[in-house]
């Protein structure tokens, strides 16, 4: 995975309370304690460092390698 996604996969455990090698690229991030006030933490701190991703496609595929995708995306345009 690339170095984005781990950034993201360490992000997302410090949020969670849980080891960054505990969250697998495919996981339902719902099934580490993911709920939608961490997704809107999460968006809110993105919009601040100037990326843009909306709640619906951050919940469409709650996974590292989706949510990696979409911020690289962003980070490009």
């Amino acid at each position: 995975m690339s170095e984005g996604a781990e950034e993201l996969r360490r992000q997302l455990a410090e949020l969670l309370e849980v080891e960054p090698q505990s969250i697998g690229d495919d996981d339902p991030l719902t099934d580490h304690g993911l709920d939608s006030i961490r997704v809107m933490a999460l968006i809110e701190s993105w919009h601040e460092r100037g990326l843009s991703l909306s709640f619906a496609q951050l919940v469409e595929e709650p996974t590292v390698a989706a949510w990696a995708a979409a911020l690289a995306a962003a980070k490009q345009g």
